[in-house]
């Protein structure tokens, strides 16, 4: 690995988000979201799933306080995953066992809204939720509610299941994401002294084990980044190293005698260095990912690098829904084999998309690659987006190609692929995850280090970075226009990802092309003209997927479009595209030339040369389905 090559993200407080296309996305998250999931969070949400979230803080700091006085507390059982009325006491913790992480996560948000819009009303509002948890914090720094208000004695006893580590990470990442948009620390030092516990804990001659949900590893990496403090890279490191040892750790503690054998679950089946291969739980596996990634730049670890890109050309190439969505089954969540991509029965977790995107920056600062970005931005503009309604108000937790209402209410296997977004989710990790990504989403859009300035995303901002002062003006989602005015402080590069859909593209000044990037000596104020054909095409899988055989998708620039019944009719299976035709955009929506198969009740009969008729196939982007009611909907078509 080449350190002096390495870059960094540009921090978020230096970038103004300008760009039409995203400034309404981010708008939408701190107009509609944010407010909204905040209701959420108190069950004040009619006819949605209760979350439980703040109750559990308030009732962990009436137990932290009655143990600072010495009382004695009571002690329930902490022994499932989710508690409700029906099992658990009315004073014992209820919801799933990480579910303080949704409120870290709705913090976090709120830290990258704040960066982008100053709202000292819900500066405060966060303000109060800050109080309320650090409130629930143990005197030796432990932080979970499940465990601080069910059983103290229990504590870090069950890492595989209970989540502890994972709501430990969500705290940090939004502790440093307020501290740094505020200024305020009592948040930070909250996640530090749980940091310090773990860092007690966990080690060589201590606990030798590791989360089942990852996420402390790249957040011990951030509060590294911020504090300095390396005992916190050193546990990270430690976590990973640790993982996948044999004997198993989960195994030891639990004195079983045959190794349980679904550690691919959580990506323990072996050490992460031997890992080339995507597996298991798709959000756990990104996160720990990324960790690897981030392990890897700040050690020089050439061994963890190279499995991070075994790892990630495995994604890219053979387990990538063409949505940016992976984790194709909803058996655990996961990750299957090469190439097996069903598209009814697709899971594709709007989570999963975004730890993706988590994982692509960090690669992206080693070393660039366009490859990585390109599918960065295809979870971007399709699975991430679609994980939210058009108002801000309803939400996607699985991300399918193809729905069927019928068979999403009757057919247990596709329970999951639900045809319209639900208001809330007992289970609501994906909510805000979406709204801190799409916050802080001037992250993704820069590299830069000593002498080069890397453009990943195409989004219009204003930008100050160490090399330059960065203006972008851009109708990339539009039209593959962007126009890049650069005001260096010395001389420098800048590269420019070609986009991966674009089979032509002009740029007015002299460039290299190197990984897919086009690189520009820049040593005075230049403005760059670059435009990328954005032609709509139809795009097929590798015959290997063995779902779309005869089958074609349609995109154009970054999005994937898909057929919806609401303007094609019922039956969209007996769609059949023309291979010739000539798209036709109609505002945002393409116009496709095609026929329609006559409808056959005979289940089966001699074949024959299907009767068709001719049609006019209506195109909408992928991310703007399921916002008119229930109906069919499909990427692919027959061609």
């Amino acid at each position: 690995m080449k350190s002096q090559s390495f870059s960094k993200h540009i921090e978020l407080n230096k970038i103004k988000i300008t760009d039409p296309f995203w400034l309404s996305k981010t708008e939408l998250v701190r107009k509609e979201v944010i407010p909204y999931q905040y209701e959420a969070l108190h069950d004040r949400i009619d006819g949605a799933d209760k979350s439980y979230a703040i109750e559990n803080f308030a009732k962990a700091s009436k137990t932290a306080e009655a143990l600072k006085k010495g009382e004695t507390v009571p002690v329930y059982p902490a022994d499932k995953w989710c508690y409700d009325d029906n099992n658990a006491h009315p004073d014992a913790f209820h919801g799933w066992v990480f579910q303080d992480s949704d409120v870290y996560k709705w913090l976090e948000a709120v830290a990258y809204s704040l960066s982008n819009q100053p709202d000292s009303e819900l500066e405060e509002k966060a303000d109060k939720i800050i109080d309320l948890v650090c409130s629930a914090q143990l005197e030796n720094g432990y932080l979970d509610t499940l465990y601080i208000i069910n059983n103290r004695d229990e504590v870090f006893s069950n890492l595989q299941d209970y989540h502890e580590l994972y709501c430990f990470g969500h705290l940090a990442e939004a502790a440093v994401a307020y501290y740094e948009a505020t200024g305020k620390r009592k948040l930070l030092n909250a996640a530090c002294r749980f940091a310090d516990l773990i860092c007690n804990t966990f080690g060589e001659d201590k606990i030798k084990g590791y989360g089942g949900h990852e996420i402390a590893e790249m957040a011990l990496v951030k509060l590294f980044d911020i504090t300095d403090k390396t005992e916190y890279l050193k546990t990270a490191e430690f976590f990973i190293n640790e993982r996948g040892k044999k004997p198993y750790y989960y195994d030891v503690v639990r004195g079983r005698k045959t190794v349980n054998d679904n550690y691919h679950y959580n990506q323990a089946h072996c050490e992460p260095r031997n890992q080339h291969e995507a597996v298991g739980h798709a959000v756990r596996g990104v996160y720990l990912y990324s960790g690897m990634a981030d392990v890897a730049k700040r050690c020089g670890d050439d061994g963890l690098y190279s499995a991070c890109k075994n790892i990630a050309e495995n994604i890219i190439n053979k387990k990538m829904y063409i949505t940016g969505g992976i984790g194709s089954t909803a058996d655990g969540e996961a990750f299957s084999f090469d190439y097996d991509l069903p598209n009814d029965l697709a899971y594709a977790e709007t989570c999963a998309s975004i730890g993706f995107i988590f994982f692509a920056r960090r690669m992206l600062e080693i070393e660039p690659n366009a490859a990585i970005a390109s599918a960065a931005e295809r979870a971007l503009y399709n699975t991430v987006l679609s994980g939210m309604a058009a108002d801000g108000k309803s939400f996607f937790y699985a991300n399918p190609l193809e729905v069927l209402p019928e068979a999403s209410h009757k057919d247990s296997r596709k329970r999951h692929a639900k045809p319209i977004r639900q208001k809330w989710f007992g289970c609501a990790c994906c909510p805000p995850n979406l709204a801190r990504l799409i916050s802080s989403i001037g992250e993704y859009c820069f590299t830069e280090n000593s002498d080069t300035l890397f453009i990943h995303q195409y989004i219009g901002c204003k930008a100050q970075t160490e090399n330059a002062q960065i203006k972008i003006i851009s109708s990339y989602a539009e039209n593959g226009k962007v126009e890049i005015e650069i005001t260096p402080r010395k001389k420098i590069i800048l590269a420019i990802r070609i986009p991966d859909w674009c089979n032509s593209f002009s740029v007015d000044l002299p460039y290299v092309i190197k990984n897919g990037y086009a690189y520009f000596e820049i040593s005075k104020k230049t403005i760059l003209r670059a435009e990328f054909e954005m032609k709509p095409k139809l795009i097929k899988c590798s015959n290997l997927v063995r779902e779309n055989a005869g089958k074609v998708a349609v995109m154009r620039g970054p999005f994937v479009y898909c057929a919806e019944e609401a303007d094609n009719g019922k039956n969209l299976q007996l769609l059949r595209i023309s291979k010739n035709t000539a798209f036709v955009c109609d505002g945002n929506a393409l116009i496709a030339d095609g026929f329609r198969e006559k409808e056959d009740s005979s289940l089966y009969s001699e074949w024959s040369e299907a009767e068709e008729t001719d049609v006019k196939i209506k195109l909408i982007p992928y991310y703007q389905w399921g916002n008119r009611g229930e109906n069919e909907m499909s990427v692919y078509i027959r061609i």
